[in-house]
């Protein structure tokens, strides 16, 4: 039986229910003190009937006073009466003319079928602020539909929108016309900063609607073509690889061909910055292949022991070097607080066998020493029971039940399940003992209600206590983003982690990937439950894998790589708290790990091979870990400069903030700077037109408006039409709109009401109304007594 954070009970088809029953639990003292106060000094005092009267009516008043704030509530549903209407909201921005023009038809075969419709206009040109203009549309229990591609620019987000909407009781529907014409747009990601002689990687993506015949992508650097390449479906992807042999502000073009509706968005451009290579210090006493690795990457220098002065330098690698051995540990620290950075390679002298646990060293490091054990954990598990996982319940309690299989005995679990409300299913109890009973308890799970995960996160921090701990939600996902995600923020700012698990039919991973990353957890799909061993394993439930494990691919250190190699030893080490893990090894041992310390980055990597060097992580497709291992630790490699201006790439009339180090403002400038901190100025700057622009002697780029770049339906439309109880109509779905309508207009819902008003209302009178008797009483010499009592 669950045990509810409020209760409720149906009375005669109406709900009744305390929102804090814990509340009741003041209400045996309450009746004990006033039993001391009538009895005490009772000889000679009133007749034990007035005594007993008196009583009563205390009795009743503090009960009345106990129940309000146990916050008593109703819940009746009811049926309100309106008149049909359609609130029709159009998008006449660019990105629809792909589409066909469906509106005015539309609202005219709408109000044919007698129902009356008003047309307003949300967007136009470049100007897509759907969400906003839904927003100012929307009323309380009314209903909007927008007849858009939803692919908002600017202003507020539809899922905020979204959310609006449901807080309001409005549903948002959606006529979304196919695109008939084709669009293709072209994008160029990749490093904005590079090193000159040093190899780097750019994507330029192809994407459109009805794109489907081949078309050349020619990509240009600084004028001159570097890559042409034919794209054969019409839309896809291109990688190129580039070597700058020069430092300085370099262009990068990549343009398109082939008839579409908009030509601005057939070139897209990308600035880099190509800075002289970092120096980095490696510290080693053994020959190892990653000093030669790091020689074709960077300016390396050599060195057995940490120096007394590491100015000089943006980052330290230190590979296999025992504490004793290493050198001054106070000025390698001092580096990394203010702002330098640190990979620590592993290997048989470092880490456990280095010593390490007994040095200042041990300090900076994001992993401990010793026993590779997650240890005891408080857990609450948080699974989804509403009805959008009614379908996939059981998928979502096999799920559950898996994630649960996966931690250690030693962790402590209790489990919270939640619909619309959060519901106490099984209180924390150390697993070894209780697993049994709580693998029962989330067995007799059953789905119902709607879907709030931002609820269903504050009942588990309830039950969390106050204290640090770890939530592992089991959902769908099937709710808008914005509370949940600002709940998960606050619960990270309190040491708890969100580890969502994607579990159902239709997963909305990008709602539990944002909870995840809000709260510092990671995001993991159904089929990497066993990950979980990762972060709770432990004496009774040890992880076992193949070679390494990436665990976080969101982090910069492990995004877009991939593992291979399987080096045959990993150091004795476990995570430190707040530190992220980032790769595993085989049994669960970080491999590789990461965090800030002062105002410096350090990352450690633990895995090696039997020589102590990383054995097939210098070998492509892995050495990408290690290099962008060390780039985490360097940061910004022009932290150290001064006169240079910094200035990010662009769209045409949005800002971009432009920043220079210096000791004074640059000249020569329309721009005016201001002082942000020591040696650092900000300014703003507006392109007009597309192109590359200069600005205080750096080159930015000013791409084509975001308006074209996206075209056909968003999720972010479907989601909001899913998550408000709305819906997806077709262009000629002129009669489904009208019958919509007039079953909105007369609407069936939930009225919720409190009473703790009424109660202490009815305790004031009842204490009023026996003191004015007992004032009668004497007044009507019907007693002598001052209290009023015969």
């Amino acid at each position: 039986m669950w045990l509810l954070l409020s209760v409720r009970t149906t009375v005669g088809g109406a709900v009744v229910g305390l929102e804090r029953p814990a509340a009741l639990l003041a209400l045996p003292a309450a009746v004990a003190t006033l039993l001391l106060l009538v009895r005490y000094r009772a000889s000679g005092m009133a007749s034990r009937r007035s005594r007993r009267l008196l009583l009563a009516a205390r009795l009743v008043v503090a009960t009345l006073i106990v129940v309000s704030a146990a916050g008593p509530f109703t819940v009746v549903t009811t049926e309100t009466q309106g008149e049909p209407s359609v609130s029709m909201l159009v998008d006449r921005s660019d990105s629809t003319t792909v589409s066909p023009a469906v509106a005015e038809r539309l609202a005219e075969d709408i109000e044919a079928e007698g129902v009356p419709v008003t047309v307003s206009t949300v967007g136009q040109g470049t100007d897509s602020r759907i969400g906003d203009g839904v927003a100012a549309n929307v009323r309380k229990n009314g209903s909007v539909v927008v007849v858009s591609d939803g692919q908002v620019t600017d202003g507020r987000r539809l899922a905020e929108t979204a959310e609006f909407a449901r807080s309001v009781n409005a549903t948002i529907s959606a006529v979304s016309p196919d695109p008939t014409r084709t669009e293709r747009y072209v994008a160029v990601s990749g490093p904005s900063k590079a090193s000159v002689g040093v190899e780097s990687q750019y994507l330029v993506q192809v994407s459109g609607v009805r794109a489907t015949d081949p078309v050349e992508v020619t990509v240009s650097v600084d004028g001159e073509q570097v890559t042409s390449e034919r794209v054969a479906e019409g839309t896809g992807s291109v990688v190129v690889s580039h070597t700058f042999e020069s430092t300085g502000d370099h262009r990068i073009t990549a343009e398109i061909d082939g008839d579409d509706e908009f030509e601005v968005n057939d070139v897209a451009r990308k600035t880099v910055r190509v800075v002289d290579q970092p120096r980095v210090l490696y510290v080693s006493r053994g020959e190892y292949p990653l000093r030669e690795y790091l020689n074709q990457l960077y300016d390396v220098e050599t060195a057995e022991s940490v120096p007394e002065n590491l100015d000089p330098y943006y980052a330290v690698v230190v590979q296999n070097v025992a504490a004793g051995d290493m050198g001054n540990v106070d000025e390698l620290q001092r580096f990394v607080i203010d702002g330098g950075g640190l990979l620590m390679a592993g290997g048989p002298d470092s880490f456990e066998n280095g010593n390490y646990a007994n040095s200042s060293v041990a300090s900076m490091l994001p992993v401990t020493f010793g026993e590779s054990r997650p240890g005891s954990t408080r857990i609450v598990m948080l699974i989804d029971v509403s009805g959008s996982a009614d379908d996939g319940m059981r998928i979502q309690k096999a799920i559950a039940l898996d994630a649960l299989s996966q931690l250690d005995d030693e962790n402590t679990v209790g489990v919270v399940g939640f619909n619309q409300r959060a519901y106490s299913v099984a209180d924390p109890v150390r697993l070894g003992e209780g697993r049994a009973d709580v693998e029962d308890r989330i067995r007799r799970l059953q789905a119902g209600g709607a879907t709030d995960i931002a609820n269903g996160l504050r009942g588990a921090e309830e039950m969390l206590g106050g204290q640090r701990g770890t939530v592992i939600l089991v959902s769908d996902g099937g709710d808008t983003a914005s509370r949940s995600a600002v709940v998960a923020n606050a619960l990270g700012r309190q040491g708890v982690r969100v580890i969502a698990v994607g579990a159902g039919r239709n997963v909305n991973e990008g709602v539990l990937r944002r909870i995840a990353e809000e709260s510092g957890g990671n995001y993991f799909r159904a089929d990497e439950t066993e990950r979980l061993r990762l972060l709770f394993g432990g004496g009774s439930r040890q992880f076992q894998g193949e070679g390494l494990t990436v665990v976080d691919s969101t982090h910069f250190i492990t995004s877009g790589v991939t593992l291979e190699s399987t080096p045959g030893r990993v150091n004795d080490v476990s995570m430190r708290p707040g530190a992220d893990l980032l790769v595993a090894g085989s049994d669960g041992t970080p491999a590789v790990a990461s965090w800030r310390y002062g105002l410096g980055r350090v990352a450690t990597i633990t895995a090696y091979d039997d020589t102590g060097g990383l054995d097939g992580l210098l070998r492509r497709p892995d050495s990408l870990l290690v290099t962008k291992s060390v780039n985490y630790a360097i940061g910004d490699p022009e932290r150290k400069a001064t006169g240079v201006t910094d200035v990010a790439d662009t769209r045409v009339g949005e800002p971009t903030t432009v920043v220079y180090r210096g000791v004074s403002p640059p000249e020569g400038t329309e721009l005016t700077f201001s002082a942000v901190d020591e040696n650092v100025y900000r300014a703003q700057t507006t392109p007009e037109s597309v192109g590359f622009g200069t600005v205080a002697g750096a080159t930015y780029a000013a791409n084509y408006p975001a308006e074209y770049a996206g075209f056909g339906t968003s999720a972010a439309l479907t989601e909001a039409v899913r998550a408000t109880g709305g819906q997806q109509f077709g262009r000629n779905d002129a009669t489904e709109i009208a019958a919509f309508a007039r079953q909105q207009s007369t609407r069936v819902r939930d009225v919720r009401r409190s009473w703790d008003w009424a109660l202490l209302t009815a305790a004031l009178l009842l204490f009023l109304t026996e003191v004015v008797v007992r004032r009668l009483q004497v007044y009507n010499g019907r007693t002598t007594r001052e209290s009023g009592l015969p």
